[in-house]
């Protein structure tokens, strides 16, 4: 115990990852899991997680192995159109995500503080002021965001005591769902041989819906942004080959444990308290509409109109900071800006438009959440190719190129990731033709 407590006050950059996948995409794709399939697909998630936590596990290894600058090593020695396909993806999505982050932001902030204090803007009538208001609130949202990246990217102690509050933040979020689905179990809502037997693959998903959210639990598992940041929050913090087997501890205390249990704890909550019930899927994938259908159901306001949207939230705020930071890296990478230059904060800021997202989200809501996921795992082959190919280039390596059977069992769990996603696109793609 004393060893694992150790290897989280020394970690950091495992948990800003975790930080990353914990948001909106997240949020929504475990909602849908549970209203839409119930238990069948309680697989998906931890399956996702493995392929992207096989590829963490390679990139952490190359990066501090070599302390060569991820865009540079992509560029140098695989392909220099791959490396900027790369960070534009990476940029691009990261700005995309903004426009269904602040919303939610908002929305879950409004709900708590109408909890807590009455004050509530939902009423008919009131459209145009409520949506002024969302506004205030996901600028304020954006005002913390923004405060603590520029903070982060002045390096040294502020880097350390972000990353204590990302480890605080995700251990809020994972308690706030862990009361939900308790107060779910106590109310004899949670089928527990139903959740065995989802965990174990035994099918797949047969419509274009189904196929979506099945390549959507890819995207955000470890999306394409996120392979582009990692390794430069491993080089922020200082680390190196010292730090090589830390790094893997880091990234399943920080990203694969909190992942695992706050996606399965949302599916285990919607599939026990909203599947079978009345309404199209669509229509209750709002966290806002899931926190008052879980009050509904049950759970009273204190789980379902608090708690859940305090959870949300968190997972919303830490995603925001770390999509700041990816712009902020691709910039830098791409246009050659000096670390903390004014060019590079403001770099950070190219979200920002997003905050407008609050007066579209009636009319886009979480249909963009699901095929924006979906997107980025599609994407997803571009980083995990290069960083196979760099794992057995001499020239980029040296003698921390894996030899022997160490090297064939890393190639061979990348390949079989690669596969894993390629074979999901062929799939998803077959089925949106109706060929299957």
């Amino acid at each position: 115990m004393s060893t694992i407590r150790g290897h989280v006050r020394a970690g950091g950059p495992g948990w800003l990852q975790g930080a990353m996948t914990l948001g909106g995409g997240s949020a929504i794709t475990s909602l849908t899991l549970g209203i839409a399939f119930g238990y069948e697909f309680l697989w998906l998630q931890p399956i996702a997680m493995l392929v992207g936590c096989v590829m963490l596990f390679a990139l952490s290894h190359q990066t501090l192995s070599t302390g060569e600058r991820p865009f540079y090593a992509m560029r140098n020695h695989v392909s220099e159109q791959l490396a900027w396909f790369w960070a534009i993806a990476a940029l691009a999505s990261s700005i995309i995500w903004g426009f269904s982050h602040y919303p939610l932001s908002a929305g879950m902030l409004e709900e708590a503080i109408s909890v807590t204090t009455g004050f509530d803007l939902k009423g008919e009538g009131e459209t145009t002021q409520r949506e002024i208001y969302l506004f205030v609130l996901a600028v304020a949202v954006w005002t913390v965001c923004a405060y603590t990246v520029w903070q982060y990217n002045q390096g040294g102690r502020a880097v350390r005591l972000f990353e204590n509050g990302i480890k605080i933040l995700s251990t809020v979020v994972v308690i706030s769902f862990a009361w939900v689905v308790l107060q779910a179990g106590l109310q004899g809502q949670i089928n527990w041989a139903a959740v065995l037997w989802g965990l174990i693959p035994h099918s797949l998903p047969d419509d274009t819906f189904g196929v979506t959210t099945l390549m959507a639990a890819l995207g955000t598992a470890v999306g394409i942004n996120m392979t582009f940041v990692y390794g430069y929050t491993l080089l922020n913090r200082g680390w190196g080959r010292g730090e090589r087997a830390l790094s893997r501890y880091d990234i399943m205390l920080g990203l694969v444990i909190p992942y695992l249990l706050v996606t399965t704890l949302i599916s285990l909550a919607a599939a026990g308290s909203l599947y079978g019930v009345e309404g199209t899927v669509q229509s209750r994938l709002s966290p806002h509409l899931a926190g008052a259908m879980f009050a509904d159901a049950g759970l009273g306001d204190f789980a379902g109109r608090l708690v859940f949207p305090v959870g949300v939230l968190g997972m919303a705020v830490g995603s925001l900071v770390m999509h700041m930071l990816t712009c902020g890296a691709a910039a830098k990478e791409m246009f050659g800006l000096a670390d903390d230059s004014l060019a590079h904060r403001l770099c950070c800021l190219l979200p920002t438009p997003a905050v407008l997202g609050v007066f579209v989200w009636t009319t886009m809501g979480p249909y963009v959440i699901l095929p924006t996921s979906a997107i980025c795992g599609l994407l997803l082959p571009i980083a995990y190719i290069g960083w196979l190919v760099l794992n057995n280039r001499k020239e980029y390596l040296g003698d921390d190129m894996p030899r022997g059977a160490r090297r064939t069992a890393y190639n061979g769990a990348m390949v079989l990731c690669i596969v894993t996603v390629l074979a999901s696109v062929a799939y998803s793609t077959l089925i949106s033709l109706g060929w299957i």
